[in-house]
């Protein structure tokens, strides 16, 4: 059986905690549980889990191999859904979402980091950040290309929007997989091992962009880690133990 441990990990300044106590949570999870069928019999991976997330946190999900951390980051984004249980981000029911309203849901409020960049390869930077948008581009109340091109700028990218993924370094990539994330202004940023795949130093080079947008744009974070150094750096951390 696993359970979801919430826990502070660092003391921030009193005005980011009173901001953030402030705006009241976004994400609240209830007695949810999720169990897997396998040919030789059922996986419990989470069980009666409870935890809210307030806006504009920076949270960190730890836990051994296998314990299910990614299970939860899915179940949080609607990529999976709970056996039982409750998500909630701000008034709409998770835990309810099926098909066509969860992928609306996704493209409308979540936006996904993850360890592999995902990028087309027949696409320039500035395309692969518009791409999840694009079949909408009609619809849209805003420029697409020019939300595009600001968000590589805040991630550095400014002289690279016209690079395919392979002129782009690693640490490169996944910034351009950042912005990507972040065209939708998604309620919350949701990051699976996002320097699982890079050098240390690249790797800490990303974090530090991820942690600069969530500070500058009050973006609600929650990273998928294995590395302690990593869950540090976080608001609070919820640890997933067997």
């Amino acid at each position: 059986m696993e359970q979801a441990q919430d826990s502070t990990t660092k003391q921030d300044s009193t005005t980011k905690q009173e901001i953030i106590q402030k705006n009241g949570p976004i994400l609240r999870v209830k007695d949810m549980s999720k169990t897997y069928k396998t040919p030789t019999g059922s996986v419990s991976v989470l069980q009666h889990v409870n935890f809210e997330v307030q806006q504009g946190e920076y949270i960190a999900i730890t836990g051994s191999s296998g314990s299910g951390k990614t299970t939860l980051l899915m179940l949080l984004g609607a990529l999976d859904t709970p056996d039982n249980g409750e998500i909630w981000l701000d008034t709409t029911a998770v835990h309810t979402l099926r098909g066509v309203a969860a992928a609306d849901f996704r493209r409308e409020k979540v936006g996904f980091v993850f360890q592999l960049f995902y990028l087309l390869p027949t696409m320039t930077a500035l395309e692969n950040v518009m791409a999840p948008l694009l079949p909408y581009s009609r619809k849209l109340d805003f420029n697409l290309k020019k939300r595009a091109q600001v968000l590589l700028e805040r991630v550095g990218l400014g002289d690279r929007l016209d690079h395919p993924p392979t002129r782009l370094s690693g640490g490169e990539q996944q910034r351009v997989a950042i912005a990507r994330a972040l065209i939708n202004q998604p309620r919350v940023l949701l990051a699976d091992e996002p320097t699982g795949n890079l050098d240390p130093k690249t790797g800490t080079e990303v974090l530090h962009v991820l942690r600069e947008l969530q500070e500058s744009g009050n973006q609600t974070l929650i990273i998928v880690t294995h590395d302690p150094e990593i869950a540090r750096t976080a608001d609070r951390h919820i640890q997933v133990q067997q």
